[in-house]
């Protein structure tokens, strides 16, 4: 007789799915960096809107995905419970101005051929954070940290030199994008990436409305006057805003913060090179230097972490080893 009894299902591997959650979650993160990284091509096609025109469409429009996004996850609700918690409403409220400005400056600098400066900018964010972690945070640095602040230190000195001037754009994007997640450190993970980004938005519509009214008032608009192909620009900012960001936070969810930490590169890596490739922005020897100090700087930052994470993770194993 035949033994029919079934041959047990095999036992799933932890390992494989470990991998497949890395190898997910990197993807995840390539393509959010990726994406960010071509935004200089994107605003650049928003043309001729101006900045402030672009800023109000990118909140309206971000606004109306997320508001359908959340209704469609039966969370519509938590708006009328972040209204009723002027605490969170403030810290939200707060972070959205943040990430209004940051958004601004970096439209501006697109529209008006400083986008190399702008990638500059998120170069410098790494070094800024941790600045600000010192000096808000009360944090302590190892020395390889003050090493690479001095050097960005150093950098941020020559290049204003070299430019004639602060690089503002520069320091004004690194700056408030550093506060923005400085911010979002002290609230920590209460609220989802949906959360959040609908919470900002919610409270910097009555403003992004009044500007657009403005600016139509004022026979500046350009919504109605381009052409289909340009509203369609202008309606996709919802798009182009949220998507990178909801795959930032898949990534960020599976794989090692030292990982995020070396990806951010290539988002000012891509945006660099469609400023001086593909939008025809100069630059000189001399900024190629200040530009050089930096990533000295950065790879200072990012051994250093790829250090400290191997040694706090061999820590880890050893305290569990004890405590078997």
């Amino acid at each position: 007789m035949t033994d029919r009894t079934p041959s047990p299902a095999p036992a799933p591997n932890p390992g494989n799915d470990a991998s497949s959650t890395l190898r997910r979650g990197t993807l995840y993160g390539l393509t959010a960096y990726g994406l960010w990284g071509a935004f200089p091509l994107y605003f650049a096609s928003l043309k001729p809107a101006g900045p402030l025109e672009i800023l109000g469409h990118r909140i309206v429009w971000s606004l109306v995905l997320c508001l359908v996004a959340m209704a469609v996850m039966g969370q519509f609700r938590w708006f009328a419970t972040l209204l009723r918690t002027p605490r969170q409403a403030l810290t939200v409220g707060l972070a959205g101005a943040l990430i209004a400005a940051n958004w601004t400056v970096y439209i501006f600098a697109v529209l008006t051929g400083h986008v190399t400066e702008a990638a500059l900018g998120y170069f410098l964010n790494p070094l800024v954070t941790v600045g600000l972690g010192v000096l808000v945070l009360k944090e302590g640095l190892r020395p390889w940290q003050w090493v690479a602040v001095g050097i960005g230190t150093v950098a941020a000195c020559y290049l204003t030199l070299d430019y004639g001037r602060p690089p503002w754009v520069s320091f004004s994007l690194a700056f408030s994008f550093a506060a923005y997640g400085l911010l979002k450190k002290r609230v920590g993970d209460t609220l989802t990436a949906w959360q959040s980004l609908s919470g900002e938005t919610l409270l910097l519509a009555p403003f992004a409305v009044a500007l657009l009214v403005w600016i139509q008032l004022a026979g500046d608009a350009t919504f109605t006057t381009e052409g289909a192909g340009h509203i369609a620009l202008l309606v996709s900012c919802g798009v182009a805003t949220v998507i990178p960001l909801l795959l930032f936070a898949g990534a960020a969810r599976r794989v090692p913060l030292v990982t995020i930490g070396m990806l951010q590169f290539i988002t000012p890596v891509l945006q660099l090179l469609c400023g001086v490739l593909l939008l025809g922005e100069v630059m000189p020897t001399s900024r190629w230097i200040g530009f050089a100090l930096v990533w000295a700087a950065l790879v200072v930052l990012t051994v250093d972490s790829v250090h400290a994470a191997g040694r706090s993770r061999r820590l880890a194993r050893a305290a569990q080893g004890a405590a078997i």
